[in-house]
Order: C-alpha cells, then structure tokens, then sequence
C-alpha cells in the first residue's frame, strides 16, 4: 500500500536518482542494468538505468547515466552530496536480459546485455562496494522497483511473447 508521503520515480533509459526514505525507484529493463546503491542507516539510495557498459572512445562530452560507469560516478557524486559514502552502501544489480533470443546467432544481439551485467559487477568490485544480490541474465524484460525506506528490490522478469508463444506450440499434442 501507498502512504500519502510516498513519492514514486519512474527511471527512463539513460537516468538515475537520489533519494530518501520516502521513494520508490521504478524502471523496466531489457538489456539494460541497474544498478541500485543503499545505505542501511541514513535509509539514503540510488538507482541507474544504463543502456550501455560504456561510451565510444570517439564520443566525449559531459558524465552521461546511458553508460554505466558514468551513471555510476553520478549516483556516487549525487550520493556524497547526501552526505553518504558510497562504499557505505550495498549494491544490487538487474537486467541484462536477452530482449532478442531468436537472433542469438548474431554476435550483438544477445551481447549487449552480458555485456552490461558483466560491467555492472566489475565497477562496483573496483570501486569496492559490495554487491549482495543481483538478478541478471536470462531472456526477457523485467519489472523493478526499489523501496528506498527498506532497501528492498523487487524485480519480475517477463518472456518475450514470440518465446512464450513459441514454446507453447513447440508444447504442443
């Protein structure tokens, strides 16, 4: 149930917040990853949702949350500014799913993802916050949101129709 103060976030591709106790981080992710950072104490989190593990070299510009290891330098800065170490927190991850299985045989297809919860885990091990539970892999979307009060993550992840229908012909009599 949904008290008066709560406050719901909805995470489009390439953004992140900061909050308090009073929100909820929602986001839906296919081969993308979040990454969500929380701070049992202070009841302080954050949560990404990058589209890729990292930008070309030929492209620079400002920190930009559609790659995840400057969505992660973000939610750090935006976390210091709370007044929380990051190293401090607690780490989950999610997605990285395979949006495409069908296509498997091509090398970018079902890549993407790997690679995203691949670069998820190696950031946060380098910058040392421990990771207590992630949910990555897998074909199809998922459905995430983060009580921020609480620290927990809820995720569902979803079949694509085409599998679901596929299998359920291929099951057949």
């Amino acid at each position: 149930m949904i008290s008066a103060d709560e406050i719901i976030v909805f995470l489009n591709p390439g953004e992140y917040f900061v909050g308090d106790a009073r929100h909820r981080i929602r986001t839906l992710l296919g081969s993308c990853v979040s990454i969500t950072l929380w701070h049992p104490e202070l009841r302080i989190g954050a949560m990404s949702h990058f589209l890729l593990s990292e930008r070309s070299a030929k492209i620079s510009g400002p920190l930009d949350a559609r790659y995840g290891k400057e969505a992660l330098s973000l939610m750090q800065t935006e976390l210091m500014r709370h007044g929380v170490n990051p190293k401090a927190c607690t780490a989950k991850i999610f997605g990285g799913g395979d949006m495409f299985p069908q296509h498997r045989g091509m090398a970018n297809a079902a890549q993407i993802g790997r690679r995203n919860g691949e670069a998820a885990r190696s950031l946060l091990e380098a910058q040392g916050i421990r990771v207590s539970s992630e949910s990555l892999f897998g074909v199809g979307h998922r459905k995430i949101m983060f009580d921020v009060k609480s620290g927990h993550v809820w995720a569902r992840q979803v079949k694509p129709v085409e599998t679901l229908l596929n299998h359920q012909e291929g099951t057949r009599a």
